[in-house]
């Protein structure tokens, strides 16, 4: 199952197993099942740590726990667990045999002392570059407490309870039966909604902090590179951040980063979080602002307020919440979220195997989606508003070269339709001739460009008509002291090489205005 090169790899990491464990398989008579019986055998025969058994008795199959004797987890993977969840799998291995895990240690003593029952179970597809997050957290909540357990399930592996339950969004998280969240979330969020005290407690820790030099809102590429810049001036520095890697998090694959010839989103966000993570900077993860109060006298204090209720002040501020995927804002868009309406290819395109979908926008990320698509889905109808696609020459020749691919040209989106659970058409505008027309389809990949994180600015910095932080050269908004970068700014080209240049530069220019307010 494993090349020789992944054996010698998984045996280094194995060395670090302290604790014997068991893994116990259950198994059918199908192909899937002969290959993860391959794939746990590789693994046993690579340490004297863990040992294999196949007499399960788990009802979903193929589907394999890890036991450690004397410890109660209740940890399971239904399905293969390679591709992205492959480092899934190599760290329960590790944790289940006494790793200890990275997590700060305030947040394991949190983890550890939740109280009740909670049984999650992950959706994912081997291609969606959100789900190991989701599920690596909650592996490691489970190891860490018995009251909670974890089953990180196949999505494609497991068609029948994907139909049953109407999943057609990855990573779908359920909780003791109900559906608990959609999308990408870590240990100190999925806590946050379990744990209903811990973001007033929080917000407290927050509200009780000193003033920062430098307040960095936002944690992608511009936040990352602004924070590292003010804290190597050796200034009090903090980010603030609703996630930190941004949207670069919901990124498949990077190619244009200069130096690195290529890497994936979340892999490049955990980059720039080590390295943040290298100097004085003191990171607040989990929280959303909500507004901004500028310095009544300039080399005052700025004052940003949080939805936690949290609020903190700063001699100079870096805006940094970057952008957000656009929606269509047509009926039945919200009301079909998650179930049908989708919006990253990558990670839910498998759910949508042997069916019919469409891709709204005919850009570059238009043109790649439907191209990977084609690949998975029985037909893919491109939607495009323009009279002509604004894809790069070679997406444009791939695209035409497939054939279950109908392109529509002239076209406006104006309805999603279904059936209340789930999406079964799609209505459009001939712009040619204005009639309505329409699509049936299972499922809609919307693709039509970023909106910028900028409506709690709305009043206290000057926007564009396209809601963009206007910034000079240096950076600087309408508001001295402030200063702004990356996305949610009116800099032209969004590309995270880009963001990361202005980030330095709004940190620098901070720095700069502080000496001089001094």
């Amino acid at each position: 199952m494993l090349d020789a090169t992944l054996k010698t790899q998984l045996k280094a990491y194995l060395e670090k197993v302290t604790q014997p464990f068991e893994i116990v398989a259950s198994l059918d008579d199908s192909d899937k099942s002969r290959e993860l019986s391959g794939l746990l055998h590789d693994i046993v025969s690579l340490t004297d740590k863990i040992t294999l058994r196949e007499d399960g008795s788990d009802n979903r199959k193929p589907s394999f726990s890890l036991n450690r004797p004397g410890a109660d987890i209740g940890l399971r993977f239904a399905g293969l667990p390679m591709g992205h969840e492959f480092t899934s799998l190599v760290l329960a291995l590790l944790q289940v045999g006494g790793h200890p895990s990275k997590l700060a240690v305030d947040v394991i003593e949190q983890v550890k002392g939740i109280e009740g029952q909670f049984n999650f179970e992950t959706y994912f597809s081997l291609s969606c570059q959100n789900c190991p997050d989701v599920v690596q957290a909650l592996n490691l909540m489970a190891v860490l407490n018995p009251n909670i357990r974890h089953v990180a399930i196949d999505g494609a592996l497991f068609q029948d309870e994907v139909e049953q339950r109407q999943v057609m969004s990855v990573p779908s998280i359920y909780l003791n039966g109900e559906l608990f969240g959609q999308g990408r979330m870590d240990v100190e969020q999925i806590l946050a909604k379990i744990d209903t005290g811990a973001s007033a407690r929080d917000a407290e820790k927050l509200n009780a902090k000193h003033a920062f030099d430098v307040l960095v809102v936002g944690g992608g590429p511009a936040g990352a590179a602004a924070a590292i810049y003010a804290a190597r001036k050796g200034i009090r520095t903090g980010v603030a951040a609703e996630r930190f890697g941004g949207q670069v998090l919901d990124t498949m694959a990077i190619e244009n980063f200069i130096s690195v010839q290529e890497t994936e989103g979340p892999k490049l966000a955990r980059a720039l979080e080590e390295h943040v993570k290298q100097y004085d900077v003191d990171i607040m993860n989990l929280q959303r602002a909500s507004a901004l109060i500028p310095a009544a006298t300039v080399g005052g204090l700025h004052e940003v307020k949080f939805d936690s209720g949290a609020s903190l002040k700063a001699k100079t501020l870096i805006l940094a919440t970057g952008a957000r995927w656009r929606e269509m804002n047509v009926p039945g868009e919200q009301q079909y979220r998650g179930r049908g309406v989708a919006y990253c290819p990558h990670c839910d395109g498998p759910l949508f195997k042997g069916k019919r979908v469409a891709v709204i926008g005919g850009g570059n990320s238009g043109v790649e989606a439907a191209i990977d698509l084609a690949g998975i889905v029985a037909h893919v109808t491109l939607i495009e508003f323009d009279s002509q696609l604004r894809a790069d020459a070679v997406l444009q020749k791939k695209l035409a070269s497939l054939g279950n691919v109908t392109v529509i040209k002239s076209a406006m989106t104006t309805e999603v339709q279904g059936d209340g659970q789930k999406v079964s058409a799609l209505v459009y505008q001939d712009r040619t001739n204005d009639e309505l027309r329409t699509v049936e389809l299972e499922g809609i990949f919307v693709q039509i460009g970023l909106l910028p994180n900028s409506d709690w600015l709305k009043g206290s910095v000057e926007l564009s008509p396209r809601g963009e932080i206007i910034v000079d050269s240096r950076g600087e908004t309408s508001v001295p002291g402030i200063f702004a970068a990356g996305d949610v700014t009116t800099v032209p080209y969004k590309q995270i090489v880009i963001a990361v240049g202005e980030g330095a530069k709004a940190s620098l220019s901070a720095f700069d205005h502080l000496i001089r307010s001094n």
